[in-house]
């Protein structure tokens, strides 16, 4: 038969507040690491909807300029141009400086998207989810 001899053993309230304090702290450090994940996929995706937004608007201008490859070659051999296609010719000139901007806003926001390549190949890969 076991006999106690009535000593009790405590723990110290400051090592106590020393161990929750350690745990409190990883605690905040997870919820701020997927905080930061939340908002690293946030940033992907809105990098993505700005890359799409900037495919269509590059496509617009595309149609909007036309075919006048076939016109500013003849036009730099000296070839005159008159009627429907000096319109033609015009407004396609004009809207060049166009095309190039959103060709270039395309390429700015396509180096942008490509994590969007990684968090994709990860959440295929591992089933990751957010």
């Amino acid at each position: 038969m076991t006999r106690t001899n009535g000593i009790k053993f405590e723990t110290p309230a400051t090592e106590l507040s020393a161990v929750s304090d350690k745990e409190d702290t990883v605690t905040i450090n997870d919820s701020s690491k997927q905080v930061e994940d939340v908002q690293d996929i946030d940033d992907i995706l809105n990098s993505l909807k700005a890359l799409l937004s900037t495919v269509e608007k590059l496509q617009k201008v595309r149609q909007e300029v036309g075919d006048i490859k076939p016109l500013i070659g003849r036009m730099l051999d000296g070839e005159l141009v008159a009627g429907e296609e000096l319109d033609q010719l015009k407004t396609g000139v004009s809207s060049l400086s166009r095309l190039v901007r959103a060709y270039s806003d395309h390429q700015i926001a396509l180096v942008k998207a490509q994590p969007a390549r990684d968090l994709l190949d990860r959440v295929l890969k591992e089933g990751y989810t957010a």
